[in-house]
Formats: C-alpha cells, structure tokens, sequence
C-alpha cells in the first residue's frame, strides 16, 4: 500500500513537472488580452477594475504581478483565483491547457478500490431511481395527483423535467420491488434509498407519496433527493440521509447548474428549499442556491466561497428562517464573505418565501428588491428594532443581539461607525449603553481578516537593489547571502521577512523559484517583493553589491550608536557606563573611516 507521504510526492512531482513545461503567458493570455513591453506583457488586470494596464506577467521569472492589487504568483496561483478552485485542480486546469497528459490516479489498495467501486454502484442506484421517479410521475394515476399539485405551484410540464421532478408512490415497497433484482440489500440500505424495519427486518421505501427533488453533488451526479409530502404526512420535507456519497454539509442544492451564473455575476443569492431555487432560476435567474432547511454549514460555505465572496440571503419570513438567517451571517462573516439579507414583505396576508413572491408579484419586482438588500447589519438593526425598546432591559438584550455580528465588521472606523449608527437607530440615550456599545464593537477579541493597505511599503534603494540581486544574481547570490546573514545586516528593517526568506532560498544551493517565496511572505511584503522584482534595473555586479552592503553596514552602526546614546542617556552604573562610552567610540570611528 502507497503511503501518504508517497502520494503527496507523486502529486507534487507532476505539479513540479507541469510547472517547469507550462507557459504563465499562454496560460493567462487565454484569460487577459496581454501585450508584449519590453520582456514582460502587460494588460488590464482580471481581477480588479481599471482603465490603464497595471497587470504584468514575466516570462522570464515565470509569475505575474498587478500594481494596483497587489495579486501575484505563478501559474497555479492565477488559475486558482480565476476558476475558484484548490491547487490539485488547478494543476489539472494547466495541464490540460498545455496539452500535458493528466496521469491516471492508481487504484492505492483492495480497500480504497472497493470503497470507489461501492460509491460507483451508488451512484448508479440514484440514477436508477430518478428515472423510476419520473416515469411514476408521469405514467400513474397517483402521479397525476401529484403534477396537479406541481402545476399549481406555478410548474409546467417543461420546468418538471427541467429540474428533474419525480413521484415516490404510496404503496412503500415500488421502489425496493424495482432495485432489489440488481443489488443487494445492503447496497440498497447503504444507498439511503431503502429503509429496514427494526423488528421484522424487512426493507421498504424510505420516501412514499412523495414528491422527489433530485439533489446532485457540484459535478452533476446525483447523490441523494428531497422529498416533499404529498399529503398530510409528517415531516413535510424528508431529505436522504447521510451515505458514502452524500453529506448535507457538503452540497447545495442546484449548485450544478448555479455555478457559473455565480462566477460570471459574482453573487449568489442564498435561499432555503428546492421551491425557492426552483422558483428563482425559472425566473431566469441562474446564481442561486438553496441550503435545503438548514442553515449552512462550514464545508458548504467553502463551496460557495469558491465561486463568490459576495452573498445576498433570501432565506423564508418565519421565525425559523429567521433564526437560519441568523446563524448563516455568522458563518459567511467568520469566513470573509460581504453578505447582504433580503427579507421579502409580505403578499396580501402572507408571509411571502421567493417562490410564493416571484408567482404573485413577478421577477421584475423581486430583482429590483434583490438589488436594494441591504448590508446585513442594517437587516439585523430591523430585526433589534422589533424588540420591546422601552426598557433599559429590552435595550440591553438588543445591544447583545446585535454585538456578536458587528464585531465581525474588520475594518475599525467601520465598527465605530455601526456602533454609534445603532445607538442611534436604537435611541439608546444612555450614555453607559453607548459608551459599551463602541468599546465592545473597538475591541473586539476574535480578529477576522483585515483589508490589505494599499499603501506602499517604503523601503530604501539599497535594500531594493539588494533584494534583486539575492532574486536574480545567479553567479553570487549565495555570497551574497552568506554576508548578510554573518553581518546579520537586514535585521530591524522593515524589509527583514522579505531578506529573510531570500537568503535562506539562497543559501539552500536550488534555483530560486520567486513565486513559491512570495507566497511564503505575509500580503504587504509579498506586494512590495513583486514591485522590485518588476522594477527596470541593470545587471548585477560584486562591486555594487559590496557597495550596498557598506550603506547597510553603515546604517547598522549608526542605529546602534543611537542605541548606546540612549543608553548613556539612562544614567548607568558606572562599570556599564564605561562600556557603553568605549563602544560609542569605537562606533565613532568606524562611521568616521566610512565617511
């Protein structure tokens, strides 16, 4: 049996491979318009808007960097954030693109080959059953039942096969009595499909005088389904269970067929059931999604993230969808996300859900609510507001409703800023309310991640020049580095990481690879390494290497004279003050000799 250290090295090595024979032009000219300046090209950068071109690419160096971003990287990291997807298939994508054969995955040992076979045959039952579902629905008397009550819901016979929709009849054995010739029972057991009854150990359908709702996984393939009552039975909504292909955690419904609208309007709009998502795509409105009565889970917000950061939750009136609502903000603001909430107002007496909204009222109506959703925090002040506010105690539980969801805002100012905009909204005119408010909302104690500064970092010509030639300078680099290190001249400056990383990739004997430094390097640090990098600059010589390890020596002695005057300055014992004096002129000198 391989081992998991082997395996990571296969994969490693073909990335390696792919890397070495792929061209980042080629790559992200399929994506950005370049145009050759100099040795490097240049275009308008895919993943911020500009007018003028601030986007680079080095064939040479094999990365690109945007200017006015600050994304950088290699291959893998721009098709990483253009296709939303993890390194493994990324590595796929520029494969594929460079017309390198993807190696076939070797089957690892008897258990995992039986494991992929079993979640094949599963996969193939679901496919089996869907068709069985449909061909109920439309070819029996209960079917027919059940696609009065479809059309009622607004759904013709083109949107039912459209998405799917089928019928599981009453009787409670139609489906077992059609699988059961072609697999066993535990397969149909294992496939949550069929249920066992505990005392007489029987298997019966597990979804009767339903109507089905196929739920594929991102790829297409169907894993599971929902199933809503036909009649009065309870619960109203009965979904698979778990099974070796299929976790609630992990999927979003329509996410098969949403994932491309989401990635091209980079939005997804968040609804609650099958209806909803049904109700909202047949409105021709392709970016939505459905977390299928529950209210997400981190996996499934991991999945969303791949395609948008941006979300607007459409999720039902009711106290439950309320409460999910909830919930689901504090996941998508621990994971970065800028979420907006659209809570729907009611048609006539009812509360209305997407789908009752978008049948009474029309899309028009529901696009122009959906373009106006507020911030989520603005959502949660209506929702404050509906408190009892004429208490200190009513005003303090709606302080403490709304504190956990704005100290998740990142940016500081903006924190102060909702905090003194819900003391306002709120009218909570005491002063210790207020004054707790802001202080909570300030110093928060779970850090989510901060904007980046667009600032540049300053950094002097000589660290710069340095910084490119420990990059670039193929004949002493390693020298190089070894100096600065023994010297231990780069520490204390604000470029230290930068150095840091580049003497130990240095003095490591193998070429330098300057996107995998980058991407060791914290967001600020990297920015500023790929600007020197992209910098027009002449060829390195020794000389002017030892030239600028001089100004840095210098520099040192003079922070360290700084120091000892400092020193001096503290009044010390005697004995120490006569060291401190001795090396002040030793310093002197030296800065003297230099001069």
């Amino acid at each position: 049996m391989t081992s998991t250290k082997e395996r990571m090295a296969e994969a490693g090595s073909f990335a390696d491979k792919v890397k070495q024979q792929a061209d980042i032009v080629r790559v992200v000219g399929e994506y950005v318009r370049l145009k050759k300046t100099g040795k490097d090209f240049s275009g308008l950068c895919p993943f911020h808007q500009e007018k003028t071109p601030s986007f680079t690419v080095s064939p040479i160096k094999q990365i690109f960097y945007c200017f006015g971003c600050g994304k950088g990287g290699d291959v893998y990291n721009f098709v990483m954030d253009m296709e939303k997807c993890e390194f493994p298939e990324a590595v796929k994508v520029v494969a594929e693109k460079c017309g390198i054969a993807i190696p076939r995955q070797k089957e690892r040992s008897p258990e995992e080959r039986k494991e992929n076979q079993q979640r094949s045959v599963l996969v193939e039952i679901h496919r089996e059953a869907q068709s069985f579902f449909v061909k109920q629905l439309e070819g029996t008397l209960e079917g027919k039942a059940a696609r009065a009550y479809l059309e009622d819901r607004g759904l013709n016979k083109d949107a039912i096969e459209r998405f799917g929709i089928g019928y599981a009849p009453s009787g409670g054995d139609a489906l077992l009595r059609h699988l059961k010739p072609k697999y066993s029972d535990k397969l149909l057991v294992d496939s949550g499909l069929l249920s066992r009854d505990q005392s007489a150990g029987r298997l019966f359908d597990r979804f009767r005088r339903r109507i089905t709702f196929p739920i594929s996984n991102e790829s297409g393939k169907i894993v599971a389904f929902g199933a809503r009552a036909l009649g009065d039975d309870m619960p109203k909504y009965l979904n698979s269970p778990e099974s070796p292909i299929y976790s609630k955690s992990n999927v979003l419904y329509h996410m098969d067929r949403a994932k491309e609208g989401i990635r091209r309007q980079d939005f997804a709009i968040l609804v609650e059931g099958y209806m909803d998502a049904i109700g909202v795509a047949l409105a021709g409105i392709s970016n939505v999604v459905a977390s299928c009565g529950t209210s997400l889970a981190d996996p499934q917000i991991k999945l969303l993230g791949r395609f948008t950061k941006r979300v607007i939750v459409n999720y039902d009136p009711d106290a439950a969808g309320q409460s999910a609502t909830e919930r689901s903000l504090a996941l998508l603001l621990e994971q970065d996300f800028e979420v907006r909430v659209l809570a729907l107002p009611p048609v006539g007496n009812k509360k209305a859900d997407p789908d009752l909204f978008i049948r009474e009222r029309g899309k028009d109506e529901y696009l122009k609510l959906l373009k106006d959703a507020p911030p989520y925090v603005d959502y949660l002040i209506a929702r404050a507001r509906q408190m009892d506010l004429t208490t200190g105690e009513g005003k303090l539980r709606a302080v403490n409703f709304l504190l956990p969801y704005v100290q998740k805002i990142p940016n500081r100012i903006l924190r102060s800023e909702w905090a003194t905009r819900i003391a306002q909204q709120l009218r909570l005119d005491e002063p210790v309310l207020r004054a707790a408010l802001s202080k909570a909302a300030t110093e928060r104690r779970s850090e989510v991640k901060t904007k980046p500064e667009l600032e540049r970092r300053p950094a002097k010509p000589v660290e710069r020049r340095l910084i490119r030639m420990l990059a670039e300078a193929q004949g002493f680099r390693q020298e190089l580095a070894k100096q600065l290190q023994n010297a231990r001249l780069y520490h204390g400056l604000e470029t230290e990481k930068i150095f840091a990383a580049l003497v130990i990739a240095s003095l490591s004997g193998q070429p330098l690879q300057a996107a995998e430094v980058g991407a060791a390097l914290e967001d600020r640090d990297r920015r500023l390494l790929y600007e020197i990098l992209f910098e027009e600059a002449n060829e390195p010589t020794w000389e002017e290497a030892m030239s600028c390890i001089e100004a840095l020596q210098h520099r040192q002695a003079e922070r360290e004279l700084a120091d000892v005057q400092r020193s001096i300055e503290a009044n010390p014992a005697a004995p120490e003050l006569r060291g401190l004096l001795e090396k002040k002129q030793q310093l002197m000198r030296r800065l003297a000799a230099a001069r």
